[in-house]
C-alpha cells in the first residue's frame, strides 16, 4: 500500500514539473526573437510578424525604425513605421523651408559623400556677396571640419535664382552622420541678415590615391650624394590638388618605419607653403622663410632643392620648377 502512495505521489511530482516546463517555455509553435530577427520554433500558424525584433527598445527617430527593419513608405521625405503604429519622419534638414531662396542639386539630402565633394545649386542673387557665399562641413555634433566657398556660375547682381558650384575637401570618419551648411553671405554679421541650408549628409569611405614624396637615405646613399633623392609612397585622400598635397606630406618628413630605412629629410620642421603655381609645364613654389632658417652649407641646400624639385616632377604636368621664399628666387638658399 506504501508503494503505491509512493508511486502516485511521483506520478504527481512528474506531472507537474512537465506542466511548469511546459508553461516557461511558452507555445511550441511560435516565431522567437532572436539577436533583432525573427526565427520559426516547430510550425507557428501565423505568418511571420511584419514589424521589427529586438530587446525591447524604444524607437526613437527614422534611422532607429529603419534598422530595427520596419516598413518604409517611398515618399519624400520618407516615413517609417513601427509595430506600435509610430511614424517616423526622415530629416532632410530645412530644404523645404529655403526652396525659395537656395535649392541644392548635390548633395542630396542623406547623401552618402566622399572628398573631394562637388557642390552644385542655385540660389537667389542676394544670398551671395561679391558672387560668393560660405560652405561649412560639419560633424555629428556640429563642429566645423571643413570649409569653402561656392562661386555663381553667372550674373549674382538680380533677385533671380543663379548657378552656383563649390567643392570641398574633408576628413571625417566612415559611417558617421555629417551636415553641409550653405550659409547666405553676409558682411555685416548682423544677425537678422544671417541666413543658412542645412543638409544632412552620410560620410563615405574615401577614395584614396598614392604620391611619391623624396627624401635622401643614407642606406641606399652611403656616401650622402646631396642631391641624390628617393622616393617614398604615401596613402593619400583623393584630391584636385595632388601637386600641393604631395608637398605637403614631403614638408611632414619620414616616418618612424622609413627613418628606420634610413630615410632623412634636409627640409627644416614647420615650414609652410605659401602659393603653388603650375602653368605650361612649370611649377612655381612659394614658401615662409623657415625653409632657410639657419640653412648652411652647399650640400644641404642641393638637397633640399632636389627633395622638392623630384616631388614635383612626378606629374607629368611638371616639367621645370622654381623655388622662392617670400616671393624671391635670387638670393635664397645660399651656402
Amino acid at each position: 500500500m506504501k508503494l503505491a502512495i509512493k508511486i502516485v505521489i511521483i506520478l504527481i511530482i512528474l506531472t507537474m514539473a512537465l506542466f511548469v516546463v511546459r508553461v516557461l517555455s511558452g507555445p511550441e509553435d511560435d516565431w522567437f526573437c532572436v539577436d533583432g530577427h525573427w526565427l520559426k520554433h516547430g510550425s507557428p500558424s501565423g505568418a511571420m510578424p511584419t514589424g521589427g525584433c529586438g530587446d525591447g527598445q524604444v524607437i526613437k527617430n527614422f534611422s532607429e525604425c529603419l534598422t530595427a527593419g520596419f516598413p518604409v513608405m517611398e515618399s519624400y521625405p520618407r516615413r517609417c513605421r513601427d509595430d506600435q503604429n509610430n511614424e517616423f519622419v526622415e530629416d532632410i534638414g530645412n530644404e523645404f523651408e529655403k526652396q525659395d531662396l537656395i535649392r541644392i542639386d548635390n548633395p542630396r539630402p542623406n547623401q552618402t559623400v566622399t572628398s573631394p565633394l562637388a557642390i552644385s545649386g542655385q540660389a537667389r542673387g542676394h544670398w551671395f556677396f561679391e558672387a560668393v557665399f560660405p560652405v561649412k562641413l560639419l560633424d555629428k555634433n556640429r563642429q566645423v571640419i571643413a570649409t569653402s566657398s561656392a562661386q555663381a556660375q553667372g550674373e549674382w547682381m538680380t533677385e533671380e535664382f543663379v548657378p552656383f558650384k563649390a567643392a570641398i575637401e574633408f576628413n571625417a570618419a566612415a559611417g558617421e552622420q555629417g551636415f553641409l551648411v550653405l550659409e547666405k553671405d553676409n558682411p555685416s554679421d548682423l544677425p537678422e541678415n544671417a541666413d543658412e541650408l542645412l543638409v544632412p549628409v552620410i560620410f563615405g569611405e574615401p577614395e584614396t590615391m598614392t604620391v611619391k614624396v623624396f627624401f635622401n637615405n643614407s642606406q641606399l646613399d652611403p656616401e650622402f650624394s646631396c642631391n641624390k633623392v628617393f622616393p617614398v609612397d604615401r596613402k593619400i585622400i583623393k584630391t584636385e590638388a595632388l601637386a600641393r598635397k604631395a608637398l605637403e606630406e614631403l614638408l611632414q618628413g619620414p616616418t618612424t618605419e622609413e627613418q628606420s630605412q634610413g630615410f632623412i629629410s634636409s627640409i627644416n620642421d614647420g615650414v609652410k607653403i605659401q602659393s603653388l603655381k603650375i602653368e605650361n609645364g612649370i611649377a612655381k613654389v612659394d614658401f615662409d622663410e623657415q625653409l632657410e632658417f639657419q640653412v648652411g652649407g652647399s650640400c644641404r641646400v642641393a638637397a633640399i632643392s632636389a627633395q622638392i624639385t623630384e616631388t614635383l616632377k612626378q606629374f607629368a604636368t611638371v616639367n621645370q620648377v622654381i623655388i622662392s621664399i617670400d616671393g624671391r628666387t635670387e638670393d635664397i638658399l645660399q651656402p
